[in-house]
């Protein structure tokens, strides 16, 4: 590890320039070779301080809630495309005032609120352009929580519920079914979604493919997907492409650092308790769940005992643990341990549980400087509260 960055005081995250020019420009190689428009979505990643770097290769975004709707008008500098699975008499004006494009859940939202946006169209303002999400009912995700082609989904209208007829207005189309997917598992839901919608598409201007394209994952055959939207766009020439990955933007752009402060044993089992939380710092570990990389860890080895932990979130929640890493030497209070690829869908999902430290977030810079994006307190825990 650099020595100036484990000179900082843990538990932080840090966030690398390197890293996320290294995904923006293989997003930008898919936008140029295929014409789409690919946005960023803000539920992976709103560490806005960053998002200059953003600005430079144009990328615009997606929201999900008036919060990062005029995030992205402030910060980013541009109208969103809003996705919202109920939008309210109270959020439905500001959204139309920050968004180009408006995409509807349900045919009961669109006819209530289509109003407002003919009257917004009408006033020779900008044009909002209002979509309404599809559900192809393709599921090609493993996890429940993540897999929005669940039988009873709450996502989207179905083929059948429409009747081969769309609300007269309606300018897109929106489907999202992957997740840290494959241009393959794109090729299954795109073939399902032609097949029951492809009378509809003659009749709108744009087709939102949603998110979850891991095209920065390392293996991802993006050459195939870029075969993929071009061959779309052959044969619907007219329609304007949109992607929404959230992941692939920030994906292995940024860690975890964490040093151990005790070590506990029970009943046989060695646990490594750390100055973060999977709970609190990591969530995703146990929703999803899955075991981060640890940089210091190796492979068990045949025939030789290494030292093994299971590692311990230091809050008071029984279940903040997840393990086992094999170390090389025995662990002990003050090693430090980097978890890795804790950026994206990491820091927007993290709480303050417990009132644990939260872990403050660094910018690693492409010069080799280190910069605080943000040190948290008491303040900011106690403020959170009424």
């Amino acid at each position: 590890m650099n020595s100036r960055i484990s000179s900082l005081p843990t538990p932080f995250y840090i966030v690398y320039e390197d890293k996320i020019r290294r995904n923006l420009e293989l997003i930008d190689r898919v936008r140029r070779m295929t014409g789409a428009e690919i946005i960023m979505a803000f539920k992976a990643n709103a560490l806005w301080r960053t998002f200059g770097i953003f600005r430079e290769y144009g990328f615009k975004s997606t929201a999900s809630s008036v919060n990062e709707m005029r995030l992205g008008n402030d910060e980013l500098c541009h109208r969103v495309h809003a996705y919202c699975p109920a939008y309210t008499p109270e959020t439905i004006k500001e959204y139309i005032s920050g968004s180009s494009h408006i995409t509807f859940n349900s045919v009961d939202q669109y006819m209530r609120f289509k109003g407002n946006i003919s009257r917004h169209n009408a006033s020779g303002a900008y044009h909002v352009s209002p979509g309404l999400r599809v559900n192809p009912q393709c599921s090609v995700i493993e996890t429940d929580i993540y897999n929005p082609a669940l039988p009873g989904s709450r996502f989207g209208v179905t083929a059948e519920m429409l009747g081969g007829k769309l609300p007269e207005g309606i300018e897109g189309l929106h489907f999202h079914q992957l997740c840290e997917s494959s241009s393959y598992d794109l090729e299954k839901v795109l073939d399902a979604f032609e097949q029951q919608f492809g009378d509809m598409l003659d009749k709108v201007k744009w087709v939102n493919m949603g998110g979850g394209h891991l095209m920065t994952r390392e293996g991802y055959d993006v050459d195939h997907l870029i075969s993929l939207l071009n061959d779309f766009k052959a044969r619907h020439p007219h329609l304007q492409v949109i992607l929404e990955p959230g992941s692939a933007f920030t994906w292995r752009t940024g860690d975890l650092i964490t040093s151990v402060v005790d070590v506990v044993e029970n009943q046989g089992v060695k646990t490594a308790i750390i100055d973060a939380s999977f709970a609190c710092h990591m969530p995703d570990t146990l929703e999803m769940p899955y075991k981060p990389i640890i940089t210091e860890s190796v492979e068990p080895q045949e025939g030789k005992e290494l030292p093994t932990y299971r590692l311990g979130g230091n809050s008071c929640l029984s279940g903040d643990y997840v393990g086992d890493w094999t170390f090389e030497t025995p662990l002990k209070a003050g090693d430090r341990l980097t978890l890795e690829d804790m950026n994206h869908y990491t820091t927007v999902k993290t709480t303050m549980f417990n009132g644990l430290q939260h872990p403050d977030i660094v910018f690693a810079r492409s010069n080799g400087s280190l910069e605080y994006l943000r040190r948290f307190t008491y303040e900011d825990y106690r403020n959170r509260m009424c």
